[in-house]
């Protein structure tokens, strides 16, 4: 274990947090705000990824979409539990918020400006640029680089760790609102929710058919090592979901339940949504529309979507490698890495999936290293909980461990058939419980 008494009897109250995206900054604010100071080291701009455009802090790389705030979500549940641990990253996406119906959509630059704002009102924090290709056990270090970490430093990772685990992502495209044919598109929620939030561009069966045969047919790009089978379910690129049958993505992300187009008063065989990407509504991503396709193909195919038939696009999809560590051969319950002293992982590279359940591993392992530094007991959160359940989870073996987003599925189950009711027992359980323990820490 760390030698605490040596640390506070040195008045060393420093730590290094490697990564300032997403679970790096909200780890970086929880130690900042705790007294410690913090060296917050960043490789962009000087050495950038596949994915980020941007030198920003906590870029959103895919979606702009942190998931449901609805209660009886458990995506809702968790917002809540981050909310009751002030959690600066979930402060800043409400500042930045565009309308999303009952989804938290940020205006990307609005929120990373928003978050390093906060950050940099600490006097403890210095922020380093340059690649880091190392780390130390003689400093407390959170590593918290992502899963587009460098290859550098994942090979110093897998010194520990061995060989990483992975698997591939992919980015959604975003077309620019004044190309889209409001003649052939209309504004409203799901059900009537959440007002005019997404742009509608529907499909007739007719037209849908000769979208989808186009898609199953399009030019894909051969990814380095990619053999098919690391694709992960939450992000499923929109040709790999149409392949798996013809009305696959008309229960998925081209569902036309709950939408009536008002030119017509009748339902949509199916249905492309647009989220706002910008707060002023300049930009609109294609939600669920990640994708592997060439970019040619990108362009050519979408366009056969009648409300986008001259879409300009300002980003187009692509598909990178995500890299992840077999955490629960290596870490603890506070994500802390085992036999050393004061080494902790945080944000996706631990299997956590999911830009909120990333801000909750950068909190969690923050609040973790200075209860250590402190002298005080480890103190995971109760497993009734999402934040407990995930850190429980990042320890389960397996043997085909994989990422894990926030989900009822994982929390301990409750006596009760209803499902909304069961639903709402989880959520009642979750808030009490974690109320009592943070009054215990």
């Amino acid at each position: 274990a760390c030698n605490h008494t040596e640390v506070i009897k040195e008045g060393n109250k420093q730590v290094k947090i490697i990564g300032a995206g997403l679970a790096g900054c909200e780890a970086a604010y929880q130690l900042l705000k705790r007294g410690y100071e913090v060296e917050l080291c960043e490789m962009r701009p000087l050495t950038s990824t596949s994915a980020h455009k941007t030198a920003d802090f906590a870029e959103l790389v895919c979606s702009n979409s942190l998931k449901s705030m609805q209660d009886g979500t458990s995506s809702g549940l968790l917002k809540t539990e981050l909310t009751m641990l002030d959690s600066l990253l979930l402060k800043c996406a409400y500042a930045a918020r565009v309308e999303a119906g009952g989804a938290l959509a940020v205006d990307r630059k609005a929120f990373s400006a928003e978050v390093e704002k906060r950050l940099k009102e600490f006097d403890n924090l210095k922020v380093t640029l340059g690649e880091v290709t190392s780390f130390s056990d003689d400093v407390p270090t959170i590593i918290a680089s992502g899963p587009l970490t460098s290859d550098s430093l994942f090979a110093e990772i897998k010194k520990i760790v061995g060989e990483g685990q992975y698997f591939f992502d992919a980015v959604a495209p975003i077309v620019e609102a004044s190309s889209i044919d409001p003649e052939c598109s209309f504004m409203l929620g799901r059900y009537g929710k959440g007002g005019d939030d997404y742009l509608n561009c529907p499909l007739t069966k007719e037209e849908y058919e000769v979208f989808y045969n186009a898609l199953i047919e399009g030019e894909t790009v051969k990814l380095k090592d990619f053999e098919g089978t690391e694709v992960f379910e939450g992000c499923m690129p929109v040709e790999v979901m149409a392949k798996r049958g013809f009305d696959t993505m008309r229960f998925g992300m081209l569902k036309p339940v709950g939408l009536t187009d008002p030119k017509t008063g009748k339902r949509p065989y199916a249905v492309v949504q647009l989220r706002k990407e910008t707060a002023d509504g300049t930009a609109y991503n294609m939600v669920g529309f990640q994708t592997n396709l060439k970019f040619a193909e990108q362009e050519r195919i979408f366009r056969l979507i009648p409300a986008l038939k001259n879409a300009e696009f300002l980003r187009l999809g692509v598909m990178h490698r995500n890299s992840y560590i077999y955490s629960p051969e290596f870490l603890t319950k506070t994500f802390k890495l085992k036999d050393s002293n004061c080494i902790y992982f945080a944000g996706q590279i631990t299997g956590v999936e999911g830009y909120v359940e990333s801000i909750m591993s950068g909190l969690l392992a923050a609040l973790h290293l200075a209860r250590q530094l402190e002298g005080l007991p480890d103190c995971p959160p109760p497993k009734t909980t999402i934040c407990g359940s995930l850190s429980r989870y990042i320890t389960l073996k397996t043997a085909d461990f994989q990422p894990m987003n926030s989900n009822f599925g994982i929390l301990p189950a409750v006596d009760e058939r209803d499902k909304a009711k069961r639903r709402e027992a989880y959520c009642t359980r979750a808030i009490a419980d974690l109320s009592q323990w943070i009054a215990s820490l």
